[in-house]
């Protein structure tokens, strides 16, 4: 089953494809999904559970069990915990939020889904995101999974990046073209 899906590599992509393979054997996938985005959310939003995560300075014990804490709040499956606790006893959790994104990848291949990579200046609404969707669908002829991200210095507009493609209609950019044309460059 797994062995017609391409394989990630390094060392996130080792835990990935792993905890994704057993995923499938239990018919689990999507629950495991469900709990790598709350998960990867949580990070991102908790600069001491980023700090935890990252941090070499926690012992594994601590790692682990501030990590089965979360989880338990978080009503994680029971593979998610297995695995998360397994990577915290290795001292891997450093590489967390990496496999979380191969494991998307693995997901994305699964479906026939696209991975691409949004930046904007602000945080899509619900329907901006529903209609980038829908265009890059048009477009790319597969759906697309999108991981967005937010960066204020872009000033407005997006920055699209589907594989090695890259759709760069931010303000920012657009100034800086206007400025080098009135310079003459």
């Amino acid at each position: 089953m797994a062995t017609e899906q391409a394989q990630e590599t390094g060392l996130a992509g080792r835990y990935a494809n792993a905890i994704f393979e057993l995923a499938q054997e239990e018919k689990s996938v999507e629950a495991v999904e469900r709990d790598f985005i709350a998960l990867r959310s949580l990070i991102d939003q908790n600069p001491d559970l980023a700090r935890l995560v990252k941090a070499p300075v926690f012992s594994r014990e601590e790692q682990g069990r501030a990590m089965k804490v979360v989880l338990e709040k978080m009503g994680a499956a029971k593979l998610t915990t297995q695995f998360i606790l397994t990577v915290a006893s290795k001292r891997r959790l450093f590489v967390l939020t990496d496999i979380i994104r191969s494991f998307d990848r693995l997901v994305a291949k699964l479906r026939g889904e696209v991975q691409a990579q949004v930046t904007s200046a602000r945080a899509l609404s619900d329907a901006e995101t529903i209609e980038l969707k829908a265009i890059l669908k048009s477009k790319l002829g597969r759906d697309a999974r999108l991981e967005t991200k937010v960066d204020p210095t872009l000033l407005g507009g997006l920055v699209v990046k589907v594989g090695s493609r890259m759709i760069d209609s931010s303000l920012r950019t657009k100034l800086s073209g206007i400025r080098a044309a009135m310079r003459g460059n």
